[in-house]
């Protein structure tokens, strides 16, 4: 051979093998990672908000040059064991506004203060105060959940109450006593420290303060006067067997007893609506809203519910991650698309929006305009009700941890109020010959009071508090 030929052979060998490479690269790159998400940046997002695949779809369409992948099944156990793994932590969280308080005291999630100047008009006062803590911002907020009184108009009537004039706690108390006699109950409790928390916070009650660096903690339950006069209003709606503190709100026989009107009302945060239509359809056109009646009838309110957007201090991807929580939480385009899918915004200017206020129905899951309320433009109700937040109420730097310490404490004064109930009624079927036999039924033991209960709840804070590092005390 040549060495012209062998000079060409060599060239050929060299071309070929170029071109092998080529499409082994190409190869490795089809096994690696789709061509869809080759090159771009990744970011991963936990959060259970239902338009959430509608929101990563629209900002990948905007934002070529980054690829999202959607966790929608994880909460705060699963992100509390990442943090402690050191790894498979996402870059951006959906955080209730209860929890954020937590993982910024703790450096988890981001300061975003210098990205969000000139934000803070552009939200209710009361969700933008739950993105902040010490004068900084942890979030953007995504929804917000100001109370109100939602109700079955019939099942009032039926009983000569007219609900929509129901201002002060008294008012509850006397319609709640009318509505016993036609053998419905005004409302359910079976022990939520969320819906605890959310009547003391209305109560004008502060029971937890945190210093501005979130170290020092104040714990006050017993002492506290908004606290005191929820738990003796409560307490004797509980004494007198008024509300149902066998079942737990959501539950099966929850949806069945606000379906036959035996539970007739919630008091439940504004991102009820599109809720009573997807668990108790049967009843749309007999509900109306109406504000938080009040302990003397003032137009305060609080937050029950809502949540934002944060980034994690761990991603490596904080920019991309501001980009995403941007157009979820502040651009036009991602409020409305979480709005048409049932969210009550935090944004003024949808609040203020003639179309979003003169609303009648409520979109059930198959795009149907249901008019639920009965003609009632609610959202009137619900704007308004988010004007009047106070923003005075602290949550505690390890709240995750309080609200699940509440059943096993307060929520025992819950559990002995539906024993005794079953007692009570055992005994007076015993005392007219109803039962099989004449011996006196289980007594359920001591009373146990939502005062005992905060009491004990107290102290269960107090020492996990000093546990994790807090310096606490008993204001």
């Amino acid at each position: 051979m040549t060495s012209i030929m062998r000079t060409r052979v060599s060239r050929a060998w060299t071309a070929l093998l170029a071109c092998l490479s080529v499409l082994a690269l190409v190869a490795l790159t089809a096994g690696c990672g789709s061509a869809r998400s080759y090159g771009r940046t990744q970011l991963t997002v936990w959060s259970w908000e239902p338009s959430m695949p509608q929101l990563v779809k629209g900002f990948e369409h905007d934002n070529p040059d980054v690829h999202i992948t959607l966790v929608t099944n994880a909460r705060y156990e699963e992100l509390n064991s990442a943090i402690q793994d050191g790894y498979g932590m996402p870059d951006i969280m959906q955080l209730e506004y209860f929890a954020l308080p937590q993982y910024a005291v703790s450096g988890q999630i981001r300061n975003l203060t210098t990205r969000t100047d000139g934000y803070e008009a552009f939200y209710t006062p009361g969700s933008w105060a739950s993105v902040g803590m010490d004068g900084n911002v942890y979030g953007l907020p995504m929804d917000s959940g100001p109370m109100a009184f939602f109700y079955n108009d019939t099942v009032f009537k039926q009983a000569g109450v007219d609900a929509s004039k129901i201002r002060t706690w008294q008012d509850y108390y006397d319609a709640a006593r009318k509505l016993k006699t036609i053998g419905v109950n005004i409302t359910s409790d079976a022990g939520e420290a969320s819906f605890f928390d959310a009547m003391v916070w209305l109560a004008g009650g502060k029971p937890f303060t945190t210093s501005r660096d979130g170290h020092d903690v104040g714990i006050d339950l017993l002492g506290d006067a908004g606290t005191q006069e929820f738990a003796r209003f409560w307490q004797r709606m509980v004494d007198e067997d008024l509300i149902d503190t066998s079942t737990t709100m959501w539950s099966d026989a929850w949806k069945k007893a606000v379906g036959d009107g035996t539970i007739a009302s919630v008091f439940a945060g504004a991102w009820m609506p599109s809720l009573l239509l997807a668990d108790v359809p049967g009843t749309a056109g007999l509900w109306r809203v109406a504000s938080m009646p009040t302990p003397n009838g003032n137009a305060t309110n609080a937050e029950n519910g809502g949540s934002a957007l944060s980034v994690l201090t761990s991603s490596r991807k904080p920019d991309a991650s501001w980009r995403f929580i941007d157009y979820v939480c502040h651009s036009r385009t991602g409020i409305d698309t979480r709005v048409k899918g049932g969210a009550f915004p935090a944004d003024v200017a949808t609040l203020d929006s003639p179309e979003f206020l003169s609303r009648t129905t409520v979109t059930d899951s198959h795009g149907v305009q249901v008019p639920y309320f009965g003609g009632q433009q609610f959202n009137r109700v619900l704007s308004e009700a988010a004007k009047h937040v106070s923003t005075q109420y602290q949550y505690l730097p390890f709240e995750v941890y309080a609200r699940s310490d509440f059943r096993s404490t307060v929520g025992k004064a819950y559990t002995w109020a539906n024993n005794w109930q079953r007692y009570r009624m055992e005994y007076q079927r015993m005392l007219a010959g109803k039962t099989g036999n004449a011996r006196n039924p289980q007594s359920p033991g001591l009373m146990v009071t939502i005062e005992d209960g905060l009491s004990q709840w107290q102290q269960n804070l107090r020492e996990y508090g000093i546990n994790q590092g807090f310096t606490v005390t008993d204001n």
